[in-house]
């Protein structure tokens, strides 16, 4: 039977989520749909969404994380919202370089700068 323990902790700030992850590693297949169906509702909860992912604490991340994470910037941007990155480890932001994902997303050393990039 599938555990419903949230892997995210989500945090209100004014109009801004933030929102952290419970796990060193988001490696697991159901555990990043469980967040990806998670965040997925945080987004829909908001007329134009405010996110900002922190992965603070976070030491790798899978493939199916990156597409996750793609389909989460998917789908703040078909809600006229904004999403932001914060905290990355050296290590999972060379990854963003190499597949170029430093691109898509924007990313921050930290969540406090994330918040003062949105508009």
């Amino acid at each position: 039977m599938a555990s419903t323990e949230s892997r995210i902790k989500v945090r209100r700030n004014g109009d801004v989520m933030q929102v952290e992850f419970v796990d060193r590693n988001i490696l697991d297949e159901s555990n990043i749909q469980m967040i990806r169906d998670e965040i997925a509702g945080i987004i829909d909860s908001a007329p134009n969404p405010k996110l900002i992912i922190s992965f603070q604490g976070v030491e790798h991340l899978s493939s199916a994380a990156l597409g996750a994470l793609i389909a989460v910037n998917n789908q703040v941007r078909t809600r006229s919202g904004q999403l932001r990155l914060a905290h990355i480890d050296p290590q999972i932001y060379e990854v963003f370089m190499i597949t170029r994902l430093n691109k898509l997303f924007s990313i921050h050393a930290t969540a406090d700068e994330a918040v003062k990039s949105l508009k």
